[in-house]
């Protein structure tokens, strides 16, 4: 009889999973405030004492930079949310398992993409 596939990981995987997803969500929230503080702020970002050739560079592309701050800020912000809809998956025990071929998605894939819902295989089977 062929060997029964894992339905989902153990809890001690998943307790690893926690500590990486959470680590990540720190990490990510510190990132946010970081470019929320530097696309809220009146365009002073502490170059009163640099090079006044690096400060008309600056105040050129200020427009530019607080538009792509404020996409960044964006894309985090749905980062941090997948991250935490991961923690929700880890409580229901659901964590790592693909919503389309309901197989555990490879450990390896989860540790670079911790809030990933697809297998390699899904994800190739969208292209």
């Amino acid at each position: 009889m062929a060997e029964e596939l894992k339905v989902r990981y153990s809890d001690k995987d998943l307790e690893e999973f926690r500590a990486l997803i959470e680590e990540k969500i720190e990490k990510a929230k510190s990132h946010l405030e970081l470019l929320k503080s530097s696309y809220m702020n009146d365009g002073n970002n502490g170059t009163d004492d640099t090079s006044p050739t690096f400060k008309a560079f600056e105040e050129g592309s200020e427009t530019m930079s607080k538009e792509a701050n404020t996409q960044l800020a964006i894309r985090q912000e749905k980062f941090i949310r997948d991250l935490k809809s991961a923690l929700l998956r880890i409580e229901n025990k659901t964590y790592g398992i693909c919503r389309v071929t309901g197989k555990l998605i490879n450990k390896e894939r989860l540790k670079l993409v911790p809030h990933a819902t697809l297998s390699i295989e899904a994800k190739n089977m969208q292209k």
